[in-house]
């Protein structure tokens, strides 16, 4: 078989190097790829904007099956126009990525079918939202209804904090078209729990549960970013909160998505903070997480071919999945600035070094070949994954790793995992 990955990232990465095990594939092609993705598969330079470019390279390549690991394509329609090719994709369409695509979509969609949430209004009339901001006496939560790469949902710590926050988004344009419409929330209380199911349509298949550290610093400080590290499985994650996300929230929404006539098809990302009174939902994406998926690949068994196949033809009641008991964790090696501004080209050397440690998984997340050497390209750099007997065996794996690898103004957080 000939398996295309689109997207350019440790996430596409990961999903790659997890499909050039499998025996089914004996062609894998990313596009854009990165200077990782190289070592493992052909990399074709088109941009993932770029659905006609793409959809021709899967004709002319004889692709059958197309996986797709950012968000961008999806909510912009690239499973429609590949479908319309005859194209086989893993990934849900235009109408069923809006439950991330569209934050106050998907927050009317939960009102709808009584799923748990945190409780808030939806704005597109700055001064609107001023006022409203302007009667709450809590901590609330700001959010682009767009795309904003992971970092459009602001906490802030007092109404006149939201106020400012709502006057960059929505006046000042911080975050774009993606700010026109905004949710102002409560700030639920609890942990953060990322959990993930594959759905076909019909059937529900939850996988391992992980939990992600979005905060830049240490001790969960600083601005939002994508994720700057991961571990699963996580101890947060009982039966219990299984069968509550299962019942109160999975069935539901893929009921109601499909009753919106959007069967969802594809990896359906749950982003929860267990409250006291239980898991209630911060967000949906239509995607595996990143650095979440790189900690996930590291311990599922199995191929992971047939799993996607599987659920991009309606046949996910035929998979069983199993998963390595042993842990993962998974620390994100960031330019120096990111998520603000940072620079690009930035020799990175240690690579191979960090590779023989045992247990660990280099992911390139922005990086670039120059000549025979790798340089930085973008803000979240690499992803370092390890394995081990132990969370503390993987973490000392993994920082083992990371402080073999050097480019310049690096930046890290030493306290992913810790004390577990």
């Amino acid at each position: 078989m000939n398996v295309l990955v689109i997207g350019s990232g440790g996430r596409e990465h990961a999903l790659a190097d997890k499909l050039a095990e499998s025996s089914h594939v004996k062609k894998l092609i990313c596009a854009p790829g990165n200077a990782g993705t190289a070592r493992i598969a052909e990399n074709v330079a088109i941009d993932i904007a770029d659905h006609a470019a793409l959809a021709d390279l899967a004709i002319d390549r004889k692709i059958d099956l197309t996986v797709v690991g950012p968000e961008m394509p999806l909510c912009d329609g690239i499973v429609d126009r590949f479908e319309s090719a005859g194209l086989r994709i893993f990934g849900p369409n235009k109408a069923a990525a809006r439950i991330e695509g569209d934050k106050s979509y998907a927050k009317d969609l939960m009102r709808r079918c009584m799923v748990p949430t945190a409780e808030g209004k939806i704005f597109t009339d700055f001064n609107d939202a001023k006022a409203y901001a302007a009667t709450r006496d809590i901590e609330l939560v700001v959010k682009a209804s767009g795309l904003a790469a992971g970092k459009g949902v602001v906490i802030c710590d007092d109404p006149a904090d939201a106020i400012n926050t709502l006057e960059d988004i929505m006046v000042k344009g911080a975050f774009g078209q993606a700010g026109q419409k905004v949710i102002v929330e409560e700030k639920l209380q609890g942990k953060e729990l990322s959990m993930f199911a594959l759905v076909d349509g019909f059937t529900i298949y939850i996988l391992e549960a992980a939990q992600d550290h979005k905060r830049v610093g240490d001790g969960d400080t600083g601005l939002n970013t994508g994720g700057m590290g991961a571990f699963c499985p996580s101890p947060l994650a009982t039966s219990d909160v299984f069968d509550q996300v299962q019942r109160d929230i999975l069935v539901p929404m893929v009921d109601a998505l499909r009753c919106d006539g959007a069967p969802y098809r594809g990896l359906l990302y749950i982003g929860l903070m267990l409250t006291p009174g239980g898991p209630k939902v911060l967000e949906f994406n239509c995607r595996f997480g990143d650095p979440e998926c790189q900690v996930m690949m590291a311990r599922l068994k199995g191929d992971l071919f047939e799993i996607m196949q599987a659920t991009a033809t309606g046949k996910l009641d035929q998979v069983s999945i199993d998963w390595d008991p042993r842990p993962a964790i998974s620390v994100v090696m960031a330019s120096g600035g990111y998520p603000g501004a940072y620079q690009k080209g930035k020799l990175i050397t240690g690579l191979g070094e960090a590779a023989a440690v045992s247990g660990v998984k280099i992911h390139h997340a922005a990086t670039a070949p120059l000549e025979d050497m790798v340089v930085t390209n973008g803000g979240r750099v690499l992803c370092v994954t390890a394995i081990g007997n132990s969370m503390a065996k993987a973490r000392e794996q993994a920082y083992k790793a990371v402080d073999l690898i050097h480019f310049e103004d690096a930046h890290y957080r030493r306290d992913i995992a810790a004390g577990l």
